[in-house]
């Protein structure tokens, strides 16, 4: 799957969310509020990596720590889109800068 299939699956399944918000709380989750649930993903990321360094180990570390790093993506890509943010080339241009900058360093 490419990038821009990726980004088009991202916003039908936040279009469903929308669908499932607006039923059972009669209204769709705020952008901010979809920030907030990414602020939980990465907590929930930042315990399987403890995971993955024997801290906080369960059964299925690696199935949860890819299903959790794909959900944070999901909502970087959500929130870019509801930012109108093109993600590929800021990620192109930050990754070019950062480049540059250990280019530098050199």
């Amino acid at each position: 799957m490419d990038f821009e299939q990726m980004r088009e699956r991202a916003r039908a399944i936040r279009a469903r969310y929308a669908e499932v918000e607006a039923s059972a709380y009669g209204r769709s989750w705020t952008t901010e509020e979809v920030m907030l649930g990414f602020v939980g993903d990465v907590g929930d990321l930042a315990k399987l990596v403890q995971g993955k360094a024997g801290v906080r180990p369960r059964e299925d570390l690696d199935e949860a720590l890819a299903h959790e790093l794909a959900d944070c993506l999901w909502c970087v890509m959500t929130l870019a889109d509801a930012y109108d943010v093109d993600l590929a080339a800021a990620f192109t241009s930050t990754m070019d800068e950062l480049d540059a900058s250990l280019a530098a360093e050199d």
